[in-house]
This record gives structure tokens, C-alpha cells and sequence, in this order.
């Protein structure tokens, strides 16, 4: 016989099963609350700019984190960068938060797929074990340490006395001491820096800023070494050694205390130390005309010193395991059957198993890291937590399809599954319908983009999104169609012998005057094609994913060039300078120096940013403001959207066509809700590519090269994206788009296909020719996935 016994009542600890959020403001969120489901897959969607990640980012992961950073100890603190808590009432049922975003990884020209995933640390020492010859410990094989040695006398107090002894020390590195472990030279073009039928007095040198008129012309004149009125081709050996290469040296001009040194070792720590994507435009054309980069000589461009790349384990050299594929390393890894270093043996299997499940097999690992794409960035972030025995945690990923192809995206499904199947909570920010499939919980946020935005317009299943009307349920279903005809080309762009890291000697004509589409799975090899043979020619201007480098200081009409002619008519318009309608510069307001907050620094604790009082948050001084265009101060003209700015400037007393100009063309590009201060650091990476493509659309180039411009763009924002793209052929440029978007796809007139596989299984071009003709044939992956699609 058995009685039912009621149920015991839910343990209050079981109660907690959501992450609720009140009265969210961050950014352009407007008091939001939302609960999200714990131990689900929850996906939140909407428009570029409605405020996806102000809500994830910004506010759930940012709380967690700075939380976290409170259980440890003040001094611990101290040396962790301060988060300040979002602006949110309530934040409840928060897990630890584990981000994994999109932002490049960092362009230390040191650092690379090995040393970022901690690989590299792990051969090293299997290196320092099994090696054969032994040559030291692991650092021997790090091409990050340098060998040192040195012996002298040390002096130590004991017993209350001084004593000297003798001690000797020595570090045995791996790095090759030519190229200080960076594997490529600087060679300089001597010609470039100076002409030498001409005399230092008579300008010989054609290095930006060293003119003889200003103190490097009293240095030359004064040092001595040589004769400032003589031909450079007329100097003695020692005459030039001394202009181009002397070590620093004090010498005295005038009276005055100089230091004298070569013009190569100065040029190479004013300009060479800098990273080339931060230096002044007419500086970057200097470097990139007289220093050419070269393969180290003596390592081969492997980095090592010739020891580390000695020792060998079954003929392989840490070098050669470093150059090969992912997927072959973890081959090789597999065959070493040691049962002393058993342990360490299966942890890197398992990270170079991790590479070749989340699609990026196809890597090596002495690959730079800084030249990874967004979205291999991410996915290789993800690799240390794809193996983790934590449960219960928060995963919070930006957009983790990017830059995969239809074939991937699949796979990068059935990982986020994975981890949320483990007992984790999965938040994920995304535009692929085919991610958003996969939810159990949609969040749509808008219903437009920044002030238009910020509000929760649906929230439930996939099906109810679908159902719902907003404009993300709207598209979720939208398929582009193949174009009945396609444009004619102008010409062609011919490449030969392409052989960038996978290529393998590639030839293909691409068509001008048209939209040409390159297409394949993720590392099939279309950046290295198009970065490597087309980016660099004349009259060929690149919009690539790179982060766009600027304070919070810098905003839209900074970084455009906007406020130049909108500060000239500020100036005419009242008979004063343009320089006072800066806040970098004499407009600025004295108490705050133009930031308009002021930053208090709380050392471990959050800083504080309290709005300074004296301007209001305007930024500039009050006299300033008393100058007006068009009945408008400066501070209300940058707190204007580019749509009102757009119309204001048009017009009327303010009509100025070269502000016009410009806010046309962030209009164009779909940025028209976007304030003309907002500070630059706020932007989304969707919005931040749109604003360089609308910066470079400026300039004369007739070949336009976009790399994924579809990334972070809603599906509604993709019809906006191809129009412009259809205007910018029509005018009569050229357009090649690196893109794994369908409807990109369908809308071109020419696809280059390649593949057929990722690494050394691509490098190949596997179809050429017009997107009905791929789909017809259905020959190569792509073709499958566009036909399915498109429904034919």
C-alpha cells in the first residue's frame, strides 16, 4: 500500500532561479526591468544602438564584475582596474560573470595565438623535459627572455657589518638576439631620408620635422662631427656613420647643455616604438615609404635563438611545432606517448582539441595575435572555458557568429548549448536568425536606435518574438532574393601569385565598377587575399573592424572632421575665433578643462564623476555660450542628433554645405540617431565600423574593400547597408566586401568563393562567378547554404 505524501515545499535556496534587473539607465537604457531566466540560453536582440550591451554589458556583467573585485583584499584592489556601479535600482541573483567579447586582442607585436591561450607555456616546458639536446628550463624556449650574464661583487650586510662577496648569475632565453624575439628586421631606405646631392643647409633631409631652421639645425651646425655646408654624397665614411648611426653624446651649442644622436636609432624611438595605427597620417606615409620590415635573417622570423630551436622531441623543434597547423600540432601532441609528463600532455591536448571544436584548427600557433579577426578573437577567448568544471556561472558573449560562415555557425551553436546544457546561464547578443533559433528566452530591445531606443518591446519564446510585431519579429524570417540581372564590369583588378598564409599561389581577376562579394569558411583565406594583395594599391580605400582609437574626449564630430567647418561658422558668424568653440582648447571651461564632469580618484574604489558645476556639463566657458548660430550655442548644436544637425545645417542662417556634406553621409550609413557628442568610448562595434566607412567615403578612392560590414547590424539595418552599397557602385566606384551574410551574397553581381576547407585544407578559389551561377551549380559549401537560403 503506498499513501501519497504532499510534496515538501520548495527549499528556499531553490527559489532564486532568475537575474531580475530594475530600473536600468545606463547609457540610453530608460528604466528598464527584466527577469531573466537562470541555467538558460537567453538571446537579446534588436536594432544597432537600442541597447543590447548597455543592458548585458554595461549593467548585468558589469555589476558581477565589480562585486567580484569587492571579495578581495583593499591592496589586491589596488591594482585591478576600478569598475563604478552601473546605474540600476535593483540587481538580483547575479552569478559570477565570465565576458567574452569581441575586442581585438591586444597588437603587442609580442604576443601571439600561443602565448594568449597559454599553449605556448605548456610546450615550453614539455620542450624543457623532453627535449633532446637539454638546453634549461622552459624559459629557454621563450622567445620573450632574453640570455644574460653577469659576475661582480655584491656588498651584504650581516652581523651588523658590510660584507663583500663575489656572485655570478646567468639566464639562459630563448629569444634571438637579432630580432629581439620579434622575428622580423627594420631595414631603412637611405634614400628616403635624405637627398645627398644636397647639403644638410640646403634641406638635404626629407624626414617630417627636422627642418634647419628650428634646434635640429643648431644641433647639426653645432656638434662638430661634420660639415653642415658639404654634400651628403661627399662625406667621409666616418662623416655618414656619424649623421646616420653615433650613439647619443652631450655636446654643448651655444652655451646651451645637447644630446647628439644618429638620425636612425632617433627615428626608430620617435616613430618606430609607436604603433602604426596611432601615428598622424603624413608620419605613417614617412614610415611606410623608408622602413621596410624584413624576415630576421638569423631565426628564419620563428623568434628563437639557435639553441631553443636545437632541441628536438621526435625530430620536431618547439619552432616547428609552433609553425604548424593547429590540427596537425594536435596530431603530434597525440602520438607522444610519455608517461612521465602525462598530465601536462593531456591539458594541452585538450586546449589544441578545444581550437580544432570551435573551427579554429586552421590557426598556428605563433600567428600574431593582433592579426586575428573579431571573431576569431572571441572564439579564442572562449578556449579556456570550453573545458571548465565551473557550473552555475554566467556566460556573457557580444555577437559570438562574427565572421563565420553559415557552415560555422552551426558548430558555435552547439557550443553555447553545451555550456548552458552544464548548469550555466548563457546571455548572448546577436542578429543571426540562426542563433536566435536556438533561445529559450528572447529579450527584444528598441524599438529604435540610442534616444528612439533603450526599452524592452517583446520578451518570450522564439515563436512569440515571431508573432509579436516588433521589428525584429518583423524580419526574423526575411529571405533576400537573387537579383533577375547583374551589373555589367568596367574592368578588372588583376592579382597573380597570391601567396599570404594559406594561399596557395592564387591568380583571380576582380571585376570593377561592380559588387563583388569573397566568400568561404572561416580561414579559407579571404582577408589574407584581399589585405594582402589589394588593400595596399592606389586609389584602394580600406574600412576594416579595427577598434577606432580615441578618449572620451573624442566623439563623432571630432573624429569626422564635423566640428571643423561647424566651429569656422560659430566664428564668422560672430567675428571671433575658431578656437574658442573647442573644448580641447581656449573655449574650454576652466574648472573642468572642457571634460564637462570631474573625475575624482578613489584609488581602489570607483572613481567618481560628478558633472562640473561651473559650465553645467556644457564644456565650455560661459562667454562662449553668449555666441550663437542660427538662435544656437555650441553646446546645443552637439547635443543635436546628425538627423536635426542635418536639417539645421541645411538651411537657413546656419547653412554651412561642408558640416552638410558630412552629416549627409552619417545619415547615409544608417547613424542619424546618433548625437554629435557622444562620446566615442559609448559606441556600439556595429556603430563604430559605420562611422569610419562614413569617414572614407570622403575620400578619392575609386575601390572600396569592407570587411564584414554587416557585422552588428540588425537584419532591418542590412536592406539600409545594401542600398548604400548599390549607391556607392552606382557612382561609379568599385566595391569588393569580405562578408558571410547571405543577403550580401545574393545581392552582388560577382562572387569569389574559397575554400575548400579552412587552413591548409583552403587557400584555393573553388567558384567565380555570378550568385545565380553558385547557386545553380551548389558546387562549394557556400553555395548549399545560399541555395537553402534564397529557397531554390
Amino acid at each position: 500500500m503506498r499513501t501519497d505524501t504532499p510534496s515538501p515545499a520548495p527549499h528556499a535556496a531553490d527559489t532564486h532561479d532568475m537575474i531580475r534587473v530594475q530600473g536600468a539607465r545606463e547609457n540610453n537604457l530608460k528604466d528598464v526591468s527584466i527577469e531573466i531566466p537562470k541555467r538558460r540560453l537567453t538571446v537579446f536582440t534588436g536594432v544597432s544602438g537600442s541597447g543590447k550591451s548597455s543592458l548585458v554589458f554595461g549593467t548585468i556583467a558589469a555589476e558581477s564584475q565589480r562585486l567580484i573585485n569587492e571579495t578581495y583584499s583593499t591592496f589586491v584592489q589596488g591594482f585591478m582596474p576600478t569598475l563604478a556601479r552601473p546605474e540600476v535600482d535593483v540587481l538580483d541573483g547575479l552569478t559570477t560573470a565570465i565576458i567574452v567579447d569581441q575586442e581585438r586582442m591586444g597588437g603587442n607585436p609580442r604576443s601571439t595565438v600561443g602565448t594568449a591561450t597559454d599553449a605556448n607555456a605548456m610546450l615550453r616546458i614539455l620542450f624543457s623535459r623532453l627535449g633532446q639536446p637539454h638546453i634549461g628550463s622552459a624559459q629557454a624556449f621563450s622567445f620573450n627572455v632574453a640570455s644574460i650574464s653577469g659576475a661582480g661583487a655584491v656588498t651584504i650586510e650581516r652581523g651588523g657589518q658590510a660584507v663583500k662577496e663575489r656572485r655570478e648569475f646567468s639566464i639562459t632565453g630563448g629569444m634571438c638576439p637579432r630580432c629581439e624575439g620579434t622575428g622580423s628586421v627594420t631595414d631603412f631606405d637611405l634614400t628616403q631620408l635624405y637627398d645627398d646631392s644636397k647639403s644638410l643647409n640646403e634641406g638635404a633631409l626629407t624626414i617630417p620635422g627636422y627642418s634647419m631652421d628650428g634646434w635640429y639645425g643648431r644641433i647639426f651646425s653645432g656638434c662638430g662631427f661634420f660639415d653642415p655646408d658639404k654634400p651628403i654624397r661627399a662625406f667621409t665614411k666616418k662623416e655618414l656613420h656619424d649623421l646616420l648611426y653615433k650613439e647619443p653624446v652631450k655636446i654643448k651649442v651655444e652655451g646651451i647643455n645637447l644630446t647628439y644622436e644618429g638620425l636612425i636609432p632617433k627615428i626608430q624611438k620617435s616613430m618606430l616604438s609607436k604603433d602604426v595605427d596611432s601615428m598622424q597620417p603624413h608620419i605613417r606615409a614617412f614610415v611606410e615609404r623608408v622602413v621596410t620590415f624584413t624576415t630576421c635573417p638569423d631565426c628564419g622570423g620563428t623568434r628563437l635563438n639557435e639553441a631553443a630551436r636545437s632541441s628536438k622531441i621526435a625530430g620536431i623543434s618547439i619552432a616547428d611545432a609552433c609553425a604548424m597547423q593547429i590540427s596537425d600540432l594536435a596530431a603530434w601532441v597525440r602520438g607522444l606517448d610519455q608517461p612521465s609528463v602525462a598530465p601536462l600532455l593531456a591539458k594541452l591536448q585538450h586546449t589544441l582539441d578545444s581550437f580544432v571544436k570551435i573551427g579554429l584548427g586552421y590557426l598556428s600557433l605563433n600567428r600574431p595575435s593582433g592579426t586575428l579577426s573579431g571573431g576569431e578573437a572571441q572564439r579564442t577567448k572562449m578556449i579556456r572555458h570550453l573545458g571548465s568544471s565551473l557550473t552555475d556561472v554566467t556566460y556573457v558573449f557580444d555577437e559570438p557568429t562574427i565572421g563565420l560562415h553559415p557552415h560555422d555557425i552551426q558548430r558555435m551553436n552547439e557550443l553555447l548549448l553545451q555550456l548552458r546544457n552544464k548548469g550555466n546561464t548563457v546571455l548572448v547578443v546577436e542578429h543571426k536568425p540562426e542563433t536566435i533559433a536556438i533561445a529559450d528566452h528572447v529579450v527584444d530591445l528598441g524599438p529604435g536606435a540610442g534616444t528612439a531606443g533603450g526599452e524592452v518591446v517583446f520578451e518570450g519564446t522564439v515563436e512569440g518574438l515571431r508573432a509579436s510585431g516588433t521589428r525584429t519579429g518583423r524580419h526574423l524570417d526575411d529571405r533576400a532574393h537573387l537579383k533577375p540581372t547583374v551589373r555589367t564590369p568596367s574592368g578588372r583588378l588583376e592579382v597573380r601569385g597570391a601567396d599570404t598564409h594559406n594561399l596557395q599561389n592564387v591568380d583571380v581577376d576582380i571585376p570593377l565598377g561592380v559588387l563583388t562579394v569573397v566568400t568561404g569558411v572561416a580561414g579559407s583565406g579571404k582577408s589574407s587575399l584581399i589585405h594582402g594583395s589589394v588593400s595596399g594599391r592606389d586609389g584602394v580605400v580600406t574600412v576594416d573592424q579595427g577598434a577606432i582609437r580615441g578618449s572620451r574626449r573624442s566623439n563623432p564630430a571630432t573624429y569626422t572632421g564635423l566640428l571643423d567647418p561647424i566651429r569656422k561658422a560659430f566664428a564668422k558668424a560672430n567675428g571671433v575665433k575658431p578656437a574658442l568653440f573647442s573644448a580641447n582648447s581656449e573655449g574650454a571651461c576652466p574648472a573642468c578643462n572642457g571634460a564637462g564632469v570631474i573625475y575624482t580618484d578613489l584609488a581602489m574604489m570607483a572613481g567618481v564623476a560628478t558633472t562640473c558645476e561651473e559650465c553645467e556639463g556644457k564644456r565650455f566657458q560661459a562667454s562662449v555660450l553668449e555666441y550663437h548660430l542660427g538662435g544656437r550655442d555650441i553646446s546645443e548644436v552637439l547635443a543635436m542628433s546628425v538627423n536635426e544637425a542635418e536639417e539645421f545645417f541645411g538651411a537657413g542662417e546656419a547653412r554651412t554645405p561642408a558640416a552638410h556634406k558630412i552629416l549627409d553621409r552619417l545619415a547615409d550609413v544608417g547613424l542619424g540617431y546618433l548625437t554629435l557628442g557622444q562620446p566615442l568610448t559609448t559606441l556600439s562595434g556595429g556603430e563604430r565600423q559605420r562611422l569610419k566607412l562614413a569617414t572614407q567615403m570622403a575620400t578619392t578612392g575609386g575601390v572600396y574593400v569592407l570587411d564584414e560590414p554587416t557585422t552588428g547590424l540588425h537584419l532591418a539595418d542590412v536592406e539600409h547597408l545594401l542600398a548604400l552599397l548599390d549607391r556607392l557602385v552606382d557612382s561609379g566606384k568599385s566595391v569588393i566586401v569580405i562578408e558571410h551574410h547571405q543577403a550580401v551574397m545574393a545581392h552582388a553581381d560577382w562572387i569569389i568563393d574559397l575554400g575548400p576547407g579552412a587552413g591548409h585544407d583552403g587557400g584555393r578559389i573553388v567558384f567565380e562567378g555570378t550568385p545565380a551561377d553558385l547557386v545553380a551549380a551548389r558546387s562549394t559549401l557556400t553555395g548549399e547554404h545560399l541555395a537553402a537560403y534564397v529557397g531554390a
